[in-house]
C-alpha cells in the first residue's frame, strides 16, 4: 500500500455525504457552527459561489454576499465539521469557473440568471 491509499483511506473516514451538488453561480445558504462562551448555535451565511477550489477534502467553495453595501467574501471547507448545513437555493446560468468580475460590479448589474435545468 503506497502512502497515497493510506492517505485517502484516513481522508474517507472525515468526507461528508450528505452535501448537494454545488455549482459556480448558485445561491447557496451555509450554516456555519458559531461558538459563543459555552454555548453554540448555527449562524446562516447567504450568497453567491464565485469560486470551487480542491478535491476530497480539501475541496472548498468561495461565497460571496454584500452586507451594508459592503462585498464580504468567505471560503468555506465543505468537509468541515464548523459546517452544519448547506442549502440551494436557486441555480445560476454562468459560463465561466470563476466569477471574480461580481467584485467590481455593483447594484443591479451583480445579478445571475436563474438556471431551470438542474435540481436544487
Amino acid at each position: 500500500m503506497n502512502i497515497q491509499e493510506t492517505i485517502r483511506s484516513v481522508e474517507a473516514a472525515y468526507l461528508k455525504s450528505d452535501l448537494p451538488e454545488i455549482y459556480v453561480g448558485d445561491t447557496i445558504k451555509v450554516g456555519v457552527r458559531i461558538k459563543e462562551g459555552n454555548k453554540e448555535r448555527v449562524q446562516p451565511y447567504e450568497g453567491v459561489v464565485i469560486a470551487k477550489h480542491g478535491s476530497g477534502i480539501n475541496s472548498t467553495i468561495t461565497v460571496r454576499k454584500v452586507f451594508q453595501g459592503v462585498g464580504v467574501e468567505r471560503v468555506f471547507l465543505l468537509h468541515s465539521p464548523k459546517l452544519d448545513a448547506i442549502k440551494v437555493l436557486r441555480r445560476g446560468k454562468v459560463r465561466r469557473a470563476k466569477l471574480y468580475y461580481l467584485r467590481d460590479l455593483v447594484g443591479k448589474a451583480t445579478r445571475i440568471k436563474q438556471r431551470f435545468d438542474r435540481p436544487l
